[in-house]
């Protein structure tokens, strides 16, 4: 059964105003145009959760989105501060952000922890970081083995969560290659999953190489074929990250009303991210465009 949708009504479907959303992708395959679209329809009092919350976080929080974030490391990568986050937490404007703050592997355990049914995950690493003294959700325990104390993190179950691939199947059976973050331990914590793909392919083509697939169908609620869809981020193999993209955020973060013209150009006013990538314009594009750099194959065998 196809489970392909359009951007409009799997979010519409999906994302409900209160919600628990985590957007995962680690460097690349960040979905933006998903996060676009939240801030289109106006979700509220969000809890956004994401292993590296980095500019479309701040998109979303500085469109006023999310009551809560739930996180690790947070920053534009290469460049500094989230600024729309930072006014936020720092100083209430234009509201007070509740966050909630874990270590990278934190996060994942807590992904993980979902996923598996859990009621709590064990950490070693906490051990002399100062990050339990500012989130009492980490709590030491003793081994029931040897005594040794370890740290308790909850497991985390989003309502949502939002996988991007490089391609997937009608059925939702989603393939990735490159750099791996959590996204299969957030799919499977998950309530419901969007996946959103470069291109939707044939099933056969899923089966011929079935060791790339991360996300089965089985736990997708929708497809949604949006090339480009994470820009300024990137998809390996497809395109680029736009640096340039990430320099210009920081004035554009650092001042509200530029914030807030610049949703209203690039969110607001367009009707899609197709709009979005047209009025990117080819050349952007094409400056983003990756060289070949293709895998080798395998044989899996014929049984007779």
């Amino acid at each position: 059964m196809s489970k392909v949708a359009t951007m409009k009504d799997a979010v519409a479907d999906l994302v409900r105003d209160g919600d628990t959303v985590a957007i995962e992708g680690f460097t690349h395959l960040i979905c933006f145009a998903a996060g676009h679209e939240i801030i289109r329809q106006k979700r509220r009092d969000l809890t956004l959760c994401r292993m590296t919350p980095d500019v479309i976080y701040d998109q979303m929080i500085g469109a006023g989105v999310a009551a809560k974030l739930v996180f690790s490391w947070l920053g534009n990568p290469g460049v500094g501060s989230l600024h729309a986050i930072r006014r936020r937490v720092e100083n209430a404007d234009p509201g007070p952000l509740e966050i909630e703050e874990y270590s990278h592997f934190g996060m994942v355990c807590r992904y993980v922890a979902g996923a598996s049914n859990l009621p709590f995950f064990p950490i070693r690493s906490y051990y002399e970081s100062d990050i339990p003294t500012v989130n009492p959700r980490i709590v030491p325990i003793a081994s029931p083995y040897d005594g040794t104390e370890v740290y308790a993190v909850p497991p985390l179950n989003p309502d949502v969560a939002i996988v991007h691939a490089q391609r997937a199947d009608a059925g939702g059976n989603a393939q990735i290659w490159g750099l791996l973050g959590c996204q299969k331990e957030a799919a499977f914590a998950a309530k419901r999953v969007l996946v959103v793909c470069e291109e939707v392919v044939q099933e056969s083509v899923v089966r011929a190489d079935p060791n790339r697939t991360v996300i089965p169908g089985l736990i997708v609620d929708a497809v949604v074929e949006e090339p480009f869809a994470c820009h300024p981020s990137y998809a390996q193999g497809y395109y680029d990250r736009d640096n340039r993209f990430y320099l210009d955020w920081e004035a554009t973060s650092r001042d509200p009303e530029a914030l807030a013209a610049w949703l209203k150009e690039w969110v607001f006013g367009l009707e899609s991210h197709r709009d979005y990538v047209e009025k990117m314009g080819a050349e952007r594009w094409d400056s983003l465009r990756p060289g070949d750099a293709p895998s080798g194959q395998v044989n899996y065998g014929e049984y007779a």
